[in-house]
């Protein structure tokens, strides 16, 4: 066996939980937002949203939540959950917002990791 190529595989799967989890707002942080009133925003698609969805969650799809979300929220400083399937929209959703000027946007990650965040409030 070829060591050297397992710990280079290991290492870039290491390498990408950590960029993935990067950016991610903590499960107690996000918890104590959420007694604060926090909006949960799930950027999936439509369809996505249709076949299930967390409770109280509005949907923004991250292609569409440049144009709707200031329709929609008008304060800036209002505190945003964001999640999506796998939290590689929903950070990128979380930069746009940012650049927006919503400096309370924090991306929750998966659709999993924001239903275990949202049912143990």
């Amino acid at each position: 066996m070829n060591w050297s190529a397992l710990i280079l595989v290991v290492a870039v799967l290491a390498a990408f939980i950590l960029l993935k989890r990067a950016g991610q707002i903590s499960i107690k942080d996000a918890r104590e937002r959420l007694k604060g009133g926090a909006l949960v925003i799930d950027v999936r698609s439509a369809g996505e949203f249709a076949s299930g969805h967390l409770a109280n969650a509005i949907n923004l799809p991250v292609d569409q939540i440049e144009a709707t979300l200031p329709q929609r929220v008008k304060d800036k400083s209002r505190v945003l959950l964001l999640h999506c399937q796998s939290g590689m929209r929903s950070g990128v959703a979380r930069k746009r917002l940012k650049a927006l000027g919503y400096a309370n946007a924090f991306n929750l990650g998966s659709y999993s990791r924001a239903a275990q965040i949202v049912s143990h409030r």
